[in-house]
C-alpha cells in the first residue's frame, strides 16, 4: 500500500468539492445527479485530487438543502489510488463546499 493511501486511510482530513468552471452548490449538485465527483483532499503536498464514482446506496443527500445551500452531504464511492482499491467518504457543507473525509481500502 502507497504511503499516500495509508495516509488519508487514517483518521479524517480536510477535503473539498473541486468543481471546474464555477465552484457552485449548483455545479455540485449536478455531479452527484451524474454519479461522478472530484474530491480534493487539501492537506497534502499540492492537494490530491481523486475522481469518485459514487455509490447511490451509501451516499446520503438527506441532509443537504441545495435551494438554500445549507447542510451537508455524504458522499460514497469507490475508485483506485496507486494500485489500490479504496471507498472515499466524505462530508462536504453546502455553504462553503468544504468538509472531513477518508478512505478505507477495500479488501479484494
Amino acid at each position: 500500500m502507497s504511503e499516500l493511501v495509508k495516509r488519508l486511510s487514517e483518521g479524517d482530513h480536510p477535503v473539498e468539492a473541486s468543481l471546474r468552471p464555477e465552484r457552485t452548490v449548483q455545479a455540485l449538485k449536478e455531479r452527484i445527479d451524474r454519479g461522478y465527483v472530484f474530491i480534493k483532499f487539501t492537506d497534502t503536498k499540492g492537494g490530491t485530487e481523486l475522481g469518485v464514482r459514487l455509490d447511490p446506496e451509501a451516499t446520503d443527500l438527506s441532509k443537504a438543502d441545495f435551494e438554500n445551500q445549507t447542510g451537508t452531504v455524504h458522499l460514497v464511492g469507490n475508485l483506485t489510488l496507486d494500485y489500490v482499491k479504496v471507498r472515499c467518504i466524505a462530508d462536504i457543507n453546502l455553504e462553503t463546499l468544504t468538509g472531513q473525509g477518508h478512505l478505507e481500502p477495500v479488501e479484494e
